[in-house]
């Protein structure tokens, strides 16, 4: 798939970042970069996952992830994930979505089957993405290796941690169903990992978040947990994710 840039600005402050929105075949995409790009001074970059809620939802905390990212040495990048935002919408997710919101509101268990259904689709498709991303973000100039993964759905970082040579280190954010056949995956993934668990979040299986990290076979792997609900993620906790991929990415 052939990337095409669509509009270009610098961002507001001293930070010096450059966004550039794009279009990998119909996908799209946003790419944050120091300005001016250097062509003989390439830089590490982060993939920014986030939940499949559209990009331009997304944006005010996409873009201030990326300001640290660009911050800290690196360019960031984020993709359109599939059925978001102004891309065609899935009947069978859509339908999986509308099960899951009946039994959140009935107070009953999340079954098995509404969670494969709702997850291993946008996984299946999301993770071929990515990787596409990443062979065309790595050949432009001022960009290149090593790649950290941060964010987004759980279970999408931990197939593109399973399968993706060129994923240096990976932060993961423990606040999204997951399947059941990710945990025979993440034995596989053997990156750095960073993993942040909300203790309080509502939306989110506490023991199935720890069985998961349990169940990674990295031998380095961190997991912070913080007291508080979904949205309720200290500073602190960004901070020590910045220090992880700066220690696994320069």
């Amino acid at each position: 798939m052939a990337l095409r840039f669509t509009s270009e600005q610098r961002l507001d402050g001293d930070d010096g970042v450059l966004e550039r929105r794009f279009t990998l075949g119909e996908i799209p995409g946003i790419l944050w970069t120091p300005s001016p790009v250097s062509a003989s001074a390439s830089v590490p970059l982060v993939l920014l996952g986030h939940p499949p809620l559209g990009l331009d939802r997304m944006y005010p905390r996409l873009v201030a992830r990326a300001r640290q990212a660009v911050a800290d040495g690196f360019a960031a990048a984020a993709v359109e994930l599939p059925g978001s935002g102004e891309r065609p919408r899935w009947d069978a997710v859509e339908r999986a979505r509308a099960d899951l919101r009946r039994a959140v509101e009935a107070g009953g268990p999340v079954g098995d089957e509404i969670v494969d259904a709702l997850v291993l689709p946008l996984v299946d498709k999301a993770v071929p993405e990515c990787r596409a991303a990443l062979d065309a973000l790595l050949e432009l100039p001022g960009i290149g290796g090593p790649v950290g993964y941060s964010g987004g759905v759980i279970s999408i970082g931990v197939r593109l941690a399973a399968v993706e040579p060129r994923l240096a280190a990976a932060v993961l954010f423990a606040g999204s169903f997951v399947p059941r056949a990710m945990f025979e995956e993440a034995r596989s993934v053997t990156v750095p990992l960073h993993v942040l668990l909300q203790w309080d979040d509502e939306g989110n299986d506490r023991r199935a978040a720890l069985d998961l990290f349990d169940a990674f076979g990295s031998e380095e792997k961190s997991l912070h947990a913080h007291m508080g609900g979904h949205t309720g993620v200290p500073q602190s906790a960004g901070e020590a994710a910045s220090r992880f991929l700066t220690r696994h990415l320069k």
